[in-house]
């Protein structure tokens, strides 16, 4: 397997490796999911150099934190960094509530996170979402308060537009956005992408492969679990699907006559935007980890990656990322 190299993340942020492992997946947002193969995953991806895995709080309510706890039981902890999400609100039936970034909230977040985890520190720690009943820099705030008191080595966001990036950055030093990316989600090269390059914040995108549709896992799916967060998202539903995976063939095309598969050349597209975006890939499987580790070999010329866009046209792209009451959340689609 590749060794992956690290970058600095941002100005200011810790060296993580090129591309990191998203852990959502493990804890059932995807449909059902197994524990072994997931600890073998991240340990698949620790040991091909990879430090950055990123979770949230309520991923599988805590489920998701309890499990990585497991999986480094027998790792260095300095060997790692841990991203957390913190901040949605849950049901026990599985309903979303809204957010809490509240300074109190904040700190009482991290203290479940910690014991979840195992551990002293929390890498690098961020509101999953803008909080609308909370200036944003209340949150940094509290967020730098926890930072000083060692519990916390850096700041990041999720989701949030870019007048909200300066506003953060202007209390602490912000290390990273994580924010939605992909060949068809292009949003962020407006203005958000541009402001945390002058801000010096480094980006770190998830979807890169859009939940699964910009690979071969659901060229023969008809329908997805109940319980699978994509069933409820517009690009995923009816025509959409059916126009999507149009667009997915189209890509397909190119994939082959390159010879690797269509997730490498997404991840491939979106490592070729900048050194200073690090895709974070959502595998639940050791050999789907390999597969995305590839894609560090795959140098595109600027030939390929015009006919890769020409391919996916994000203007073409049918259905939004989240259905309409999440979309609401979202500051960056503001």
């Amino acid at each position: 397997m590749i060794e992956i190299a690290k970058h600095r993340l941002g100005d200011t942020g810790p060296a993580v490796s090129r591309i990191g492992l998203g852990a959502m997946g493990m804890s059932g947002m995807y449909g059902a999911a197994d524990d072994a193969n997931s600890i073998a995953t991240i340990h698949a991806a620790l040991d091909s150099g990879a430090n950055l895995i990123d979770t949230g709080d309520f991923y599988g309510m805590g489920h998701n934190e309890s499990l990585i706890r497991t999986a480094l039981s027998e790792r260095s902890r300095d060997d790692v960094v841990l991203s957390v999400k913190f901040g949605a609100l849950r049901g026990p039936d599985g309903d979303w509530n809204g957010f809490d970034a509240r300074p109190a909230a904040v700190r009482n977040f991290l203290t479940y996170s910690l014991q979840r985890l195992g551990t002293d520190h929390i890498d690098i720690y961020r509101p999953a979402r803008l909080d609308p009943t909370v200036p944003i820099e209340d949150t940094v705030g509290a967020i730098a308060e926890l930072v000083q008191a060692g519990y916390v080595r850096h700041i990041g966001l999720s989701e949030v537009g870019a007048a909200t990036l300066k506003r953060a950055a202007a209390v602490h030093p912000i290390v990273d956005l994580q924010i939605e990316y992909s060949l068809i989600s292009r949003g962020i090269e407006d203005a958000i992408l541009p402001t945390a390059r002058e801000l010096g914040i480094g980006i770190t995108a998830y979807g890169v492969l859009s939940r699964g549709l910009l690979s071969d896992s659901l060229l023969d799916r008809t329908s997805l679990e109940a319980r699978d967060f994509r069933a409820h998202s517009p690009r995923f539903q009816g025509e959409n699907l059916t126009a999507n995976l149009r667009l997915v063939g189209a890509l397909a095309e190119l994939a082959e006559r390159r010879g690797v598969t269509v997730a490498q050349l997404a991840i491939a597209w979106a490592l070729a935007q900048g050194s200073d975006i690090v895709p974070v890939i959502g595998a639940r499987r050791t050999e789907r980890w390999t597969e995305a580790v590839a894609a560090l070999d795959i140098q595109l010329s600027r030939d390929e990656l015009t006919a890769i866009e020409a391919a996916v046209p994000a203007d073409e792209v049918a259905g939004d990322r989240y259905a309409a009451e999440q979309m609401a959340m979202l500051d960056s689609e503001r």
